[in-house]
């Protein structure tokens, strides 16, 4: 049982044994103490106050009385206006600090069993990745990595749209502006140089639009009628249709455009257990069609379309094949979630993507529950908001997309000048500098875009982010470097630790306070793996830098005459840099070992 069950158990008793009234442990509820009082943990007594029939402070009393006398990790509390604030023993906190020490798994769950598939970045091949993409990535690579902490077994999938007329656009543009272009002669990744031709058909079938609608057709008419259009429509038709030619210009932009999305993602740490092409999924779900249709949950029109009625969940009418037997994304995604349970049987299924789909996966999940799969109640939509730059909202079509290529150079140029001019690199050689500006770029970058709650639309601030004071991922890799610093210096002094008891010494107040961070871990890690939220381990690892940096500044570690308090404030470090390495590593971000 941790420290905070025994709390709870401790309040749960005390409410049947003082007040006669059983409340269950498990709707106890504990917040950390407001550091201008002494304690770690507060109880607040007002929405008992009926129970107990006491005013609040006599409430609190009470309930102080009887933990300090029959919960044995409780050596104190006060009340301050109905707040019931709890003093942990220095005991326990020491014995907390050894077996945190001895423990370098400590916050990660064994294997149980659980097997989890996570779907994310799911991008075009007809333009490089943006910035949104990036939030996307890293939240399923994060996501990824939590649940694995937290015991399941991850397979991390990513679904590429690479089909469509959207894909066409690319195509047809290539091949009327293109005078066989390739990367190499370009100077361009692949995937910006296909980039390059969706703009250029954008700006083309704009005119086009504009000179129609001179002729006096209407807007909604014009976008139909024009040239290019009716032209890309004609590609996918012999896509469709498998021409030999079509096809061959299809694989050759995809391929460079893959070539081009490898990089990326090397760039920013993310890989995949496999990857799904729309190309070989696009046919699928048909036959849930028919299946559908012999349950009674989809109903045919006297057009031959197929419909589901999901009014019964709140929804609407959903269209699954058109009139003409073709089939749309809901029948595709059906058809595809089939495949994915077959080729990894899973418990749960998540799903990163924006929450512009949030209405499409209410009614996909809707649906394969109608249709009685076992695996239908795992599924979940890890929904997340925009990214805005100060600059403002991005137009991929219009060429005017944050490039994730470009940003992460950016983070780079930046990190490298402003490491450069605090000074951060003295005895570093260039290797090692430019191995610590990719660290602390990929980590601010990171950072930045997971410690806000996914659901939330957020601003990116890239100046901001690579601050090393504040609210940033270079202000906990800079602790950690700190704390390295701290830790070869012990071994230089042969301070030895091993054997060490740290329980019967008297802790100081900030002391406590850091382990009592540290003992959070494992309820963090659980609490974000539960909610999908990487921002909650984000905001612990700064957490508990920040709680670290304020012992430092109070403590001198090596100048301490007792030397079983160095050794203490020794140990404390070690296993402040082990959590926050730890920690960061389940957002995908390294630690600076120097800097």
């Amino acid at each position: 049982m941790n420290l905070e069950e025994q709390l709870k158990e401790g309040i749960s008793q005390a409410f049947k044994e003082v007040f006669n009234h059983e409340l269950a442990a498990q709707d106890v509820a504990f917040q950390p103490t407001r550091k201008e009082f002494e304690g770690s943990h507060t109880f607040v007594t007002f929405p008992y106050l009926k129970v107990t029939g006491k005013n609040p402070e006599e409430t609190g009393k009470l309930l102080g009385d009887f933990l300090v006398a029959h919960v044995g990790v409780v050596s104190a509390y006060n009340v301050v206006k109905g707040f019931l604030n709890v003093t942990m023993s220095d005991t326990l906190w020491g014995k907390i600090l050894s077996e945190v020490y001895v423990n370098p798994s400590f916050g990660i769950t064994p294997p149980h069993g659980g097997k989890v598939m996570v779907e994310f970045s799911s991008p075009n091949t007809n333009k490089p990745l943006h910035l949104g993409h990036l939030r996307n990535n890293f939240l399923g690579d994060s996501t990824s990595r939590i649940l694995h902490a937290h015991g399941y077994e991850v397979f991390k999938v990513n679904l590429v749209n690479d089909r469509g007329i959207h894909i066409c656009k690319s195509m047809l543009a290539y091949s009327k502006w293109g005078n066989g272009e390739t990367p190499e002669s370009a100077g361009l990744k692949g995937d910006h140089l296909i980039g390059k031709y969706y703009v250029i058909f954008d700006k083309e079938y704009k005119k086009e639009i504009e000179t129609l609608k001179a002729q006096g057709i209407e807007e909604e008419a014009a976008k139909k009628k024009a040239p290019l259009i009716l032209e890309a429509q004609t590609v996918l038709k012999k896509w469709e249709e498998n021409d030999p030619e079509t096809v061959s210009l299809w694989k050759l932009m995809n391929g460079w455009v893959y070539e081009g999305f490898d990089a990326t993602y090397k760039a920013m740490g993310v890989s995949f257990d496999k990857m799904y092409q729309e190309s070989n999924t696009y046919l699928l779900g048909k036959d849930i069609v028919d299946e559908g249709l012999a349950k009674g949950v989809f109903y045919k029109k006297e057009d031959g379309s197929v419909w589901a009625d999901l009014t019964q969940e709140g929804l609407d009418h959903k269209l699954v094949l058109r009139s003409d037997g073709t089939s749309v994304y809901m029948t595709q995604d059906l058809g595809t979630a089939d495949m994915k349970y077959a080729d990894y049987p899973f418990n749960k299924s998540i799903y990163v993507v924006g929450n512009e789909q949030d209405y499409h996966f209410k009614v996909l999940f809707s649906i394969l529950k109608r249709l009685g799969r076992n695996y239908a109640d795992g599924l979940y939509h890890l929904s997340y908001g925009m990214v805005d730059l100060p600059s403002g909202k991005m137009k991929s079509r219009e060429g005017t997309v944050v490039d994730a290529d470009e940003l992460i150079q950016e983070m780079l140029d930046t990190a490298e000048k402003h490491t450069t001019e605090l000074g951060k690199i003295e005895g570093f050689t260039e290797a090692e500098a430019k191995e610590l500006y990719n660290t602390l770029a990929l980590g601010a970058l990171k950072y930045y875009l997971l410690k806000v709650d996914p659901k939330k639309r957020m601003l990116f601030n890239p100046q901001e982010s690579v601050e090393f004071h504040g609210h940033t991922g270079p202000f906990v890799q800079y602790t950690h470097a700190r704390i390295t610093a701290i830790l070869r210096k012990a071994e230089q002094l042969s301070i030895e630790l091993k054997g060490f008891d740290p329980s019967a010494l008297e802790l100081e107040t900030l002391e406590a306070e850091v382990i009592r961070v540290i003992a959070d871990f494992p309820d963090k890690v659980r609490v974000a793996a539960e909610e999908l939220n990487p921002a909650v381990v984000a905001n612990y690892v700064f957490d508990l830098a920040k709680e670290y940096n304020r012992f430092y500044t109070e403590h001198s570690i090596f100048n301490e005459d007792n030397q079983d308090k160095v050794k203490l404030r020794v140990m404390l470090s070690l296993v402040v840099a082990r959590t926050i390495k730890t920690g960061m590593g389940l957002l995908g971000i390294d630690v600076p070992e120097r800097m």
